[in-house]
């Protein structure tokens, strides 16, 4: 080798030893707050903990100094704040909780929520906060709640101060008038807000499906807030009735642009924007080219059947030097997509019939050799546990396929994450039983081991998703928070 090519390749390794050290010391300082869905915009799940290791894992225990209780149903991820929790409830209550104790340290109420008689269908009473806030730099929370007023059902999108919990001058924003102003028809009564909200540039964007039992005239809707403004409201619908956006991690963004998944459309003779992964601009404009949208060949009969890709939020990461992005159906396949091309109809880079049972929650994925595991609420027949934590291996090289890694019993409806000391060591996958048996499991990353159990715990609901802070993990639940030591 010559000297130069000496000196090139020990620069080339001292360059890539400090962007790896600068990316996990960036990640570790963001993991002492959780101010979105799955710890990040892209919803990877992964929640850098740089104390959690394989070992520490065996060692959780309930918190027993730590004691939250309050009103109201949760289906949303708790928050992390500057050492406090931030809980939000169908009773449309955002509540801070001392992380430590438990203790309240303040409560703001946003509203009357919605009784379900005042609903056209629907599985949840009352319906208030469904969907996961989001938190800004500077300490403003962002949500949307549905509240019942003198006109019926509305949702209103309320910035508050992380202070104190008020709200701020000027919010919240009604959508349904904010919209009508421009000319579009936003049906409060007929949409819910199940999925997180996102923060891009000077925009709060909020994603809308309907209710449980399909009623009404809902769409698929992205709306979007300026920050400084909350007049000002844009707002993107599919072009077909239903399309819902029911996944939790709701709208996903790479900085640039911002991505959802949609469900099944009514009564659609050609594709018209449901059962699909769409791209739409800041200003929510969708230019309909395939690079912009992928369905699959069967959309039609998936349309049919209720198979929707909508169940579940896109997930983008980087593998082998490429930008994928990997979609999640009711019908239990699993779609990779080229991030930057997403390849219309029938474009997936990969496919894969990663579950037998429909796919519906966030997943949660942590980087290998030449690719990453991907953690999923469903159940594989490649494995013969047949548990209902599914994780799935892909590999880029020499070209993209997706298999089964190893599954669980997590025997529950949680929505998994994994948790790492660095971003890809010690990976642990966590999923909580909910509606199931409630309890809470640990398994090692690499091989599925089983590293924890918990005691069973009341009153968590389908989809729900744990956090992981660098002295505990919580859970929240019906009317409390559990927490574990670790």
């Amino acid at each position: 080798m010559s000297r130069f090519h000496l000196a090139m390749s020990l620069f080339l390794g001292v360059a890539t030893a400090v962007l790896v050290w600068l990316w996990s010391a960036t990640a570790a300082a963001d993991s002492a707050g959780v101010s979105t869905y799955h710890a990040d915009r892209g919803r990877s799940g992964n929640f850098i903990v740089p104390s959690l290791t394989y070992d520490r894992a065996r060692s959780v225990h309930p918190d027993s100094g730590f004691n939250a209780e309050f009103a109201g149903h949760v289906y949303a991820q708790p928050l992390y704040w500057r050492g406090n929790l931030i809980v939000v409830t169908e009773d449309n209550t955002v509540e801070a909780i001392d992380g430590g104790t438990g203790r309240e340290v303040w409560r703001r109420t946003l509203g009357t929520p919605v009784p379900r008689n005042a609903l056209p269908c629907g599985d949840i009473d009352p319906l208030g906060v469904t969907g996961t806030p989001v938190i800004t730099a500077n300490g403003t929370l962002y949500v949307d709640a549905a509240v019942i007023t003198r006109n019926g059902p509305r949702h209103e999108v309320f910035a508050l101060s992380l202070a104190n919990g008020a709200v701020l001058p000027g919010w919240p924003a009604d959508v349904a008038t904010a919209l009508a102003a421009k000319g579009a028809n936003f049906i409060p009564r007929d949409l819910n807000e199940r999925g997180a909200l996102t923060i891009l540039g000077n925009r709060v964007y909020v994603a809308y499906s309907g209710h449980f039992g399909d009623c009404g005239d809902y769409r698929g809707w992205v709306v979007g807030v300026a920050l400084n403004n909350p007049k000002d409201v844009i707002g993107w619908a599919t072009a077909a009735r239903g399309g819902g956006i029911w996944g939790p991690g709701g709208v996903v963004t790479d900085g640039r642009s911002l991505f959802v998944t949609t469900g099944n459309t009514f009564g659609a003779a050609e594709w018209s924007d449901g059962e699909a992964v769409i791209r739409l601009s800041p200003e929510l404009t969708f230019s309909r080219r395939s690079n912009d949208y992928f369905t699959p060949a069967d959309w039609h009969s998936l349309d049919q059947r209720d198979l929707d890709l909508g169940g579940s939020n896109p997930v983008l990461f980087d593998a082998g030097g490429r930008a994928l992005l990997l979609a999640l159906g009711k019908d239990g396949n699993a779609y990779l997509l080229d991030h930057n091309n997403l390849g219309g109809i029938g474009g997936a880079v990969a496919q894969f019939a990663a579950s037998s049972s429909p796919i519906r929650t966030g997943a949660a994925l942590f980087p290998v050799q030449g690719g990453v595991f991907v953690a999923i609420q469903g159940s594989s027949a490649q494995c013969t546990n047949r548990g209902d934590l599914t994780v799935l291996k892909i590999l880029t090289e020499p070209k993209p396929v997706i298999s089964t890694a190893w599954c669980g019993q997590g025997n529950g409806r949680g929505s998994p994450i994994v948790t790492t000391t660095d971003g890809h060591s010690n990976p642990i996958v966590w999923m909580v039983g909910a509606e199931g048996d409630g309890r809470l499991r640990g398994f090692n990353g690499d091989n599925g081991a089983l590293l924890f159990t918990s005691g069973p715990m009341a009153g968590t609901r389908r989809f729900q998703t744990l956090i992981a802070t660098p002295a505990r993990i919580y859970v929240a639940a019906d009317g409390r928070v559990y927490a574990y030591a670790f």
